[in-house]
């Protein structure tokens, strides 16, 4: 065995959930640098150990080890300091599945520059307020459809110049990337002095991806990447040489989740498939072909698979499945364990945060239920007094802070927005703005966002377990549930669905549907309103936002 992880935790393995939430502790040099502490340590002791593999829909197969990662994040860092990028320096990366984007992440890094992933989906809009917010000074860019034009265009209102590398393209006023980088040295010192980087410094920020309101810029420090250990090692399961895949563009915070430190530490190759459109039966083939041992994906792709006729196909390497992002249909989860034998294990953290809340490898999957917390965050269900909630109630999840805030799984702030942080943080406690409940053998089950909840007759109805309920119904390829204003409930339960092809909208299967509902769940909590819709809106890391919906309904 190569892996580092010893180098960063006092134990690796526990017996069972209640040793690893009690004795679960990480340690650390004040210096600590994923690039060096990592990258170059493995390139150090084991060069040929496999980093990526990656592949793209034209059949482009690259695999690189170690000592391959060590070597192109140097280049890139050299060409990163020749452009004049500095520690604290802010750099923009919209690069899809690009594998160049784990040369620049882990460059940057080295420097001490700051990376902002983001997703190529981003419009003249996004990219404009993320430049001037961040006062990004370098971006590295695919061409993907206006994606250049709309950072030229975003430039000219800049005071100032703004550097533009772009992959493996001619473009006037933008250096190739790849080109660039064959002229640079493979080797970079450590930075000492001024330029010296250390634990607690900010490498890292994301947007968030807005459900409501305009984003919010959350920062992270070089910790981070040791606080998604847990989230690899005890949630996702990866093993030592073994092959993770998390399906998520390079672009959101799910990326760094899924492929990148926690599995890196953890001593486990990364795949990577970039492709064009997301096609369910492709990507399975790929993580068959490339003999992935680990996956983790949000519950919309195991729902697009379950849909698919995937019976016969070989899920033997595949030991370990995972979830988050949205809670996971019961449905789904059912039907897949059904075609693959897997279990589908849910788990539950935000932009702000590592894995928080997981089903960890010694807990059996529980209905509804995204697990039990993790060591590194000290949960209360609190009510709108900011007691605490008694088993059963429903509760905002919140993480009670230590006196400095050092946790490493938690965000050091929302940078430039003291508005935002004060109301997120205060009188000790983060408060995530989420609903949950916590049961007798201390499970959690996420009820919604504060703001998705619905209030109706003096109930309160969670979004998530009636859309759960209405997937289930076979014409039914996906829905979402909103409140919608009535005189006399204050609100009733909306769900717009999309129809599964070969059903149409009508009278006799919105009332099949209704029935439907109530026969799987309370009859209360049934959608008194359904329309029928050809899309919904969503983020661009895939989640609903609901309140554009609320909005729509409320201006009709």
């Amino acid at each position: 065995m190569t892996s580092v992880i010893g180098d960063f935790v006092e134990k690796v393995d526990f017996d069972t959930y209640e040793d690893f939430h009690k004795n679960f502790k990480l340690k650390y040099d004040n210096d600590f640098n994923f690039g060096f502490d990592v990258v170059d340590k493995y390139a150090e002791i084991d060069p040929d150990k496999i980093a990526l593999i990656w592949t793209n829909d034209s059949e482009e197969k690259h695999t690189f080890t170690f000592k391959d990662m060590k070597e192109y994040s140097n280049r890139v860092a050299n060409l990163f300091k020749s452009l004049g990028i500095k520690k604290g320096d802010k750099v923009m990366l919209t690069l899809k599945n690009r594998y160049e984007w784990w040369f620049c992440m882990v460059a940057l890094h080295k420097i001490g520059a700051i990376a902002i992933p983001a997703t190529h989906m981003l419009k003249l809009h996004d990219i404009d307020f993320r430049l001037k917010q961040a006062e990004v000074k370098l971006v590295v860019s695919v061409e993907e459809d206006t994606l250049l034009p709309d950072y030229e265009e975003a430039e000219k209102e800049l005071d100032y110049d703004l550097k533009k590398l772009v992959i493996e393209t001619e473009r006037d006023g933008w250096i190739n990337f790849n080109e660039a980088i064959k002229e640079q040295s493979p080797e970079f010192e450590r930075p000492t002095g001024d330029d010296k980087t250390y634990a607690e410094e900010v490498f890292l920020i994301y947007f968030t991806s807005g459900t409501s309101g305009l984003p919010k810029m959350v920062s992270h420090k070089h910790t981070y990447a040791l606080g998604h250990i847990i989230t690899a090692k005890y949630w996702q399961n990866v093993v030592e040489d073994g092959i993770h895949h998390t399906a998520a563009d390079t672009g959101w915070g799910k990326a760094v989740w899924g492929n990148l430190y926690g599995q890196w530490i953890s001593g486990t190759g990364i795949f990577i498939y970039d492709y064009e459109r997301f096609n369910g039966i492709k990507l399975l083939e790929k993580i068959i072909e490339n003999k992935v041992t680990t996956f983790c994906a949000p519950p919309t792709i195991y729902r697009f698979l379950i849909k698919e006729k995937i019976e016969g196909y070989d899920f033997s390497n595949l030991t370990y499945v995972a979830t988050a992002g949205e809670p996971l249909p019961p449905e789904v989860s059912r039907r897949f364990k059904e075609i693959s034998g897997l279990t589908i294990k849910e788990g539950f953290g935000q932009t702000e945060t590592t894995l928080s809340i997981g089903t960890f490898v010694w807990l059996d999957a529980k209905l509804s239920s995204i697990g039990k917390p993790s060591p590194l965050f000290n949960l209360e269900l609190l009510d709108n007094n900011d007691e605490k909630v008694e088993i059963g109630e429903e509760g905002e999840l919140c993480f009670k802070l230590d006196e400095d805030n050092r946790n490493p799984g938690l965000f050091k702030e929302y940078y430039k927005d003291p508005v935002k942080q004060a109301e997120q943080i205060h009188d000790g406690y983060y408060h995530c703005g989420d609903t949950a409940w916590i049961d007798e053998d201390g499970y959690v089950h996420f009820v919604g966002r504060n703001d998705d909840i619905i209030k109706s007759s003096g109930y309160r109805i969670g979004p998530y377990e009636v859309e759960s309920a209405v997937i289930s119904h076979e014409a039914v390829t996906n829905c979402a549930i909103t409140a919608y204003p009535d005189e006399i409930r204050g609100q009733i339960v909306k769900a717009s669905i999309i129809l599964q092809p070969g059903y149409e909208a009508s009278d006799e299967l919105t009332k099949d549907i209704q029935n439907h509902v109530k026969r799987v769940t309370a009859p209360y909590k049934y959608p008194r309103m359904i329309e029928y819709v050809d899309e919904i809106p969503e983020t661009i890391s895939g989640k609903i936002r609901r309140v554009e919906i609320r909005d729509k309904d409320k201006n009709q």
